[in-house]
């Protein structure tokens, strides 16, 4: 399974694309979006456009970004989420399954502790990804987020099985 994880903001957006393949998980791809200048529709549109061509590059099996939290600031939680509309927009015009996650989800899933600050989840990511040297926070975040979709997947799998598709006979032409 190849997950796209995503740290959505208004002028740095993270990403992290992961592969789990039975319980390994390898890093893919990842980096950060930085969209500082411009107008907000042009920063908007670049982090749609950029969204959306890491996903026609890397061609995640599903996308998963982080929930927008209670900010204090409202003017900042109303830039945050559109920012991550902008994300959300590219990622439901490529038909793929979105899931989200609240930050102590995303925590809990790659520390064992909800409460976990930047620098214990940056340790883990780099941990359970076998990478060296430190990687943005809006990077590692993002790769904290495929992490735990990928782990959320898993687990769902294997108490809920899909079971195999019966693929109908086909009808034989004259």
């Amino acid at each position: 399974m190849r997950v796209l994880g995503i740290d959505p903001g208004s002028r740095a957006t993270g990403y992290g694309v992961i592969d789990l393949d039975g319980s390994a998980l390898r890093r893919v791809k990842s980096g950060v979006i930085r969209v500082s200048r411009g107008s907000f529709a042009t920063r908007l549109a670049r982090i749609y456009a950029e969204i959306a061509g890491i996903i026609a590059e890397i061609r995640p099996d599903s996308v998963a970004l982080e929930a927008v939290f209670t900010a204090r600031n409202p003017r900042s939680a109303l830039l945050l989420g559109q920012a991550r509309g902008a994300a959300l927009a590219a990622c439901g015009r490529s038909g793929l399954e979105t899931a989200e996650y609240a930050p102590s989800q995303v925590k809990a899933a790659v520390t064992g502790y909800g409460g976990a600050d930047k620098r214990q989840v940056q340790q883990m990511v780099q941990r359970l990804l076998g990478l060296r040297g430190r990687q943005p926070v809006d990077e590692s975040d993002a790769l904290a987020v495929a992490i735990c979709h990928a782990h959320t997947r898993r687990v769902v799998g294997a108490l809920h099985p899909v079971p195999p598709r019966v693929s109908e006979p086909r009808a034989e032409r004259a």
